[in-house]
């Protein structure tokens, strides 16, 4: 069942996860929305670990890694 999650294009936060451009929050925002539409509940830490990787603060391995042991996979 898909439930909205709290996000505020004013300030740039997808739950309370701030993001530092407007393309990345779209971006971030869109991919969490349709996946949401498949039955994916996101987390906090979860919008945290998408954010991190698109902005190149971590690699793929490391997303699948964190992604892996947090059950986001």
């Amino acid at each position: 069942m898909y439930r909205p999650i709290q996000i505020d294009r004013q300030n740039l936060t997808i739950m309370g996860v701030s993001f530092p451009d407007l393309v990345t929050f779209n971006n971030t925002a869109n991919a969490v929305g349709s996946n949401m539409f498949e039955g994916f509940e996101p987390t906090v830490n979860y919008i945290m670990l998408i954010r991190d990787y698109v902005t190149n603060k971590i690699t793929f391995s490391q997303f699948i890694d964190v992604a892996k042991k947090t059950n986001h996979v």
